[in-house]
């Protein structure tokens, strides 16, 4: 079985978002790349606590693809320091493991 991953990072709008999706399918870096939003996220930053509408990036990868992946979310990404968060897949249907693999 592939060591297949489910990637995270939010982006401050929608067409942010898309670049970003299309970025990383184009150059094969993700499977796939789900945007939701908004999204409504409340965090810490510089001290004060901050709302704001972001858009959701689901990416399928593979583990071997993450490096590349993360250094171009980096290259494209707005913010100072962008969520980039990765968590590995324990199962998955064998069919869709498959296709995540070959897209990739």
């Amino acid at each position: 079985m592939i060591e297949a991953l489910q990637v995270v990072t939010t982006v401050d709008d929608r067409e942010r978002a898309r670049v970003i999706a299309n970025r990383l399918v184009e150059d094969r870096l993700a499977a796939c790349v789900q945007v939701v939003g908004p999204i409504e996220s409340v965090y810490r930053w510089e001290g004060r606590v901050e709302t704001a509408a972001e858009w959701l990036c689901l990416i399928k990868t593979t583990t071997d693809r993450y490096d590349d992946l993360e250094r171009a979310i980096r290259a494209i990404h707005p913010y100072h320091e962008p969520e980039i968060l990765a968590f590995p897949v324990i199962r998955g249907s064998p069919g869709y493991l498959a296709w995540l693999e070959a897209a990739c």
